[in-house]
Parts: structure tokens; C-alpha cells; sequence
């Protein structure tokens, strides 16, 4: 896209690490950028999240096996997987065709699908960040799966197959070598894999905050406003629609995370969205914290150290975007903390509810809308947004300037789920 300086903006709708950063490479490739938010930069999961890049990351949810333990998983309230049952009707179809994915040949599908977005995380990110003074909040970091022993570890094998299959590697710790490496951690907990070449964000929402502030900085346009709908003449984009005006665009990003799936009626695209509840508390001033960030496999959370404070996060829970927070996996990660880090005390505690965006399939959607053109879409990372942002929104950016790109774009398409 050649851009006059009197043409409207590109307008990217949602203001979490994907958007931002694609507002970044937006202006970083010339072209005049508006970003608009319901509630400002970082205000929703990107401020939430775990806080790890997580390139490893590349096993979706639904593994085999996963369809003979969800039902135990969703009654046995030790079990991190969570249900608002009145919301079950609403969620059924998409629940069926996300379980249907749960077969070796389409984890490895999802896998290769996923690692050009996350395995590169760490330089992404560092490549986004640099000279906007958000590059303090990043470091390198080995990303630790902790389990019970070797038995429980190996249960997982399927999963550390299809990591090995997508070069990553890892070392593995037992018994004393691995209490030695991190003391912090329960007796109990005798077993652990740390995946090399990860990386930290040690505050998510300043992170992406201080981004935000670097676009401002730099001739970029912020909009707290919620967008309604898209505008176009002739099946090309020219303006969003908010609850307070039409603004004019040349090119629009919709990268609103679960809250994407409203503003998809107009672009010729059926995709299946929900959104996936995620929770986290924080503990501050602890008496300890592990040396990395680590996976607890046995409560499918994660354990990161951040600036004055550890995060655990973690949690799967459907029940859409309007309900409350559950009291059910808040109380989950309290009574876990003991079990993994004996003695730990500290000051405060603060706790967390944000909606994951999640596709049927496990894979992101990125691309322009098929039926609008100059419309593109940039969300359902799921689990990875924070990881995978930074190059999808270099990516998006791309796209909208037209810019070689330099990967496959065919697995992302938003026309993927109208075959």
C-alpha cells in the first residue's frame, strides 16, 4: 500500500500485544496508523497473561486421549479444566468440532501451523521492541515443565514428540540434579524438562503499554472507542463504525482478540470462535520463586517470577464472555501454591480473570477477509497470544503494505472453515 499523507489511516481494532505490534510495523513501514480500543492498551488478556514466550508451545490442547479424560477432568474438581453448565447449549457445537481435532496426524498439522508464529519468539519480540523502551521488560529464559518423576513425564511423550519434531530441545533434570538446579520447588515434584532459547516478559501489561506509548510517541493515534462495524463501498473497506462516530480508513485490522467474532458477519468468513476463560493470581513480595518460568504439569499452570511479584496462571474454562469470574479455578491455584513451593509466604494477593480467543482448530487466523477488501484479521492464538504476537502483527503488516511475506500463509486463512 502506498499511502499519501492525506489518505485515512490503516485503523487496527483491538489494542492487546497484536494489535499494538502491528501498529508498530505499520508506522515502522510508513504508513499512517489508528489504533482503537474499548478500553485502552493492554487491558484485557495481554495484560493477563503468563507472562512467557513460549515457543515450545506448539501442542494444542487437544492431544489423543483428551476426549476419555474431559469427563472426569470437568467433575473432579482437583482437575484444571472448568465448565459453566448453563452455557453448555451455546458452546456444543464448537466444543464437537474442537474434540474432533483430537488425532496424531492433526496435532502435527496444528504443530507446523503454529511454529512459524512462536518459535522465533524471544527475537521477535526483541526485534518489535527495539528503541521503544519496552525492551527492559524482556529476557531470555528456559521454559521448565515440572513433574511428579519420570512415569508422569513420559505420559506426556506424545507431546514432547511433536516438540522434538519442531527442532526445539530440551534438558532433563531428576531427582537431586534437578532440586539442586531449582530448590525452590516440593520434594514431591522430582522431575523436570527445561526447553531451551524461551524467553520472559517480566510485566505484560506495562510491556505493551510502553509499546503503545512508543506508536503515540511517534505520530500514532490512540482511540478509546468500541467498534460496532465495519464500512465499505464496492467490497473495499472505508471506515469503522463506533458507538460514537464513522471513522474513515484505507485499510482496517481487526485484532480484537474474543471479541473479534462480532465484527466477522460482513467479511464472507465462518469462523468458529469461542472464548476461552482464563485466571491468574498474584502473589507479591514472596518469600521465593523459581528461577524460570515453569509449567506444573500436573495443575496446567504456570509459575513465572515478574517485577515484585509471581504470577500463576493458567486455567481452561468455558462459559463465553459475559459471565463472572468462577470462584472454582481461583480457589484451584490457592490451594495448589503449598504443594509446589513449601513455605512460601507473602504480602498480597490479587486475582485475574481474561478471555482467550479460541478457533475450533488451535491455529490462529490471519489474512484479508474474503469478502471486503482491505479488512484483515489477527486473532484465536489461544493460549500463544503473547508469544506469537509480535510476529503476527509483523506479519498483518505486510499484508496491509504489501510487503513480501516470507512464510505460508495458507494455514492461517480466514477461508480455511468454509469448506
Amino acid at each position: 500500500m502506498n499511502q499519501s499523507p492525506n489518505q485515512p489511516p490503516v485503523a487496527i481494532i483491538g489494542a492487546g500485544i497484536v494489535g499494538v505490534s502491528t501498529a508498530i510495523w505499520c508506522q515502522r513501514a510508513g504508513l499512517n496508523t489508528l489504533l482503537i480500543d474499548r478500553a485502552g492498551p493492554a487491558s484485557g488478556t495481554s495484560f493477563g497473561n503468563a507472562g512467557v514466550l513460549a515457543s515450545a508451545s506448539v501442542v494444542p490442547v487437544t492431544v489423543p486421549g483428551l476426549i476419555a479424560k474431559a469427563p472426569r477432568m470437568v467433575f473432579d474438581k482437583t482437575q484444571p479444566l472448568f465448565l459453566n453448565w448453563s452455557y453448555l447449549p451455546t458452546l456444543m457445537p464448537w466444543l464437537t468440532r474442537y474434540l474432533s481435532h483430537c488425532k496424531p496426524e492433526t496435532v502435527a498439522r496444528i504443530a507446523n501451523a503454529l511454529s512459524p508464529i512462536l518459535s522465533n519468539s524471544l527475537e521477535d519480540h526483541r526485534a518489535l521492541a527495539n528503541g521503544t523502551g519496552a525492551e527492559k521488560y524482556i529476557s531470555p529464559a528456559e521454559y521448565v515443565y515440572v513433574y511428579n518423576d519420570r512415569a508422569h513425564f513420559e505420559s506426556d511423550r506424545f507431546g514432547w514428540q511433536v516438540r522434538a519434531q519442531n527442532g526445539f530441545t530440551w534438558t532433563e533434570y531428576e531427582g537431586d540434579a534437578w532440586h539442586q538446579q531449582d530448590p525452590v520447588f516440593a520434594r514431591s515434584l522430582n522431575f523436570a524438562a527445561s526447553v531451551h532459547n524461551h524467553g520472559r516478559i517480566s510485566d505484560p501489561g506495562c510491556y505493551v503499554q510502553q509499546l503503545a506509548r512508543h506508536f503515540e510517541d511517534n505520530g500514532g493515534k490512540i482511540v478509546q472507542a468500541t467498534v460496532d462495524d465495519l464500512v465499505g463501498e464496492n467490497g473495499v473497506v472505508t471506515g469503522v463504525r463506533t458507538t460514537e462516530e464513522t471513522i474513515p480508513c484505507s485499510a482496517a485490522v481487526i485484532a480484537a482478540g474474543a471479541w473479534s467474532k462480532p465484527l466477522l458477519s460482513r467479511l464472507g468468513c465462518d469462523i468458529p470462535l469461542e472464548a476461552e476463560r482464563g485466571y491468574h493470581i498474584e502473589l507479591y513480595e514472596p518469600s521465593a520463586m523459581p528461577a524460570m518460568p515453569s509449567m506444573i504439569a500436573s495443575g496446567k499452570f504456570v509459575m513465572t517470577p515478574m517485577d515484585g511479584r509471581l504470577r500463576i496462571a493458567g486455567m481452561v474454562e468455558f462459559g463465553g464472555l459475559v459471565a463472572g469470574a468462577n470462584r472454582a479455578p481461583i480457589e484451584f491455584l490457592k490451594n495448589y501454591i503449598h504443594q509446589v513451593i513449601p513455605e512460601l509466604k507473602w504480602t498480597e494477593m490479587t486475582e485475574w480473570l481474561g478471555h482467550r480467543p479460541a478457533p475450533v482448530d488451535s491455529v490462529p487466523v490471519i489474512g484479508e477477509a474474503p469478502a471486503m477488501k482491505g479488512a484483515f484479521m489477527g486473532f484465536g492464538h489461544q493460549h500463544v497470544g503473547l508469544t506469537g504476537g509480535a510476529k503476527t502483527g509483523q506479519l498483518l503488516a505486510q499484508l496491509v503494505s504489501g510487503q513480501p511475506v516470507v512464510i505460508d500463509m495458507a494455514p492461517y486463512s480466514p477461508l480455511r472453515f468454509n469448506k
